[in-house]
């Protein structure tokens, strides 16, 4: 169980790189949703995707956390997997979008403006995946706000 939990964790060895882990897991995630058909899901499953990502990554984070006995290890990804899930909620399926939204979510990950920062308290995995969600709202929030102010 513990081998299958860092397998998650760490999406599938994104998290051990040596450099940058967690953007590389945002890279990773927005290029598959990007170059498969997950972009073209109807969003209520693309949500249902994310939820499943979201609950099954806070077991894998607590057990990551354990294993590297550190809070929020950098080898922990999942939550980068997450909350850049959500930030591509209800894009369109645009080269730029997905830039965007790439950027923005690591900016909010790195800079935890309120309520994020106060989230990574919550216990176990959950602050894990929490903030990580947060940010990745902040970013459908500002990126659904220029499609609708700039783009309609």
């Amino acid at each position: 169980m513990k081998k299958v939990g860092i397998a998650v964790a760490t999406f599938f060895g994104a998290g051990l790189l040596p450099v940058a882990p967690g953007s590389w897991a945002s890279l990773l995630t927005a290029a598959i949703v990007f170059f498969t058909p997950l972009s073209a899901l109807p969003f209520a499953l693309l949500a249902m995707i994310t939820a499943v990502v979201y609950a099954i990554g806070i077991p894998a984070a607590g057990i990551c956390e354990k294993h590297y006995q550190k809070h929020d290890p950098r080898q922990c990804v999942i939550d980068e997997v997450a909350g850049q899930l959500v930030s591509l909620w209800l894009l369109p399926r645009q080269a730029g979008f997905y830039i965007a939204a790439f950027f923005l979510f690591r900016i909010f990950d790195i800079a935890k403006p309120f309520p994020i920062n106060k989230s990574e308290a919550l216990p176990r995995g959950i602050g894990i995946m929490t903030d990580d969600v947060l940010a990745g709202f902040y970013t459908l929030a500002i990126l659904q706000g220029a499609r609708y102010f700039f783009f309609s």
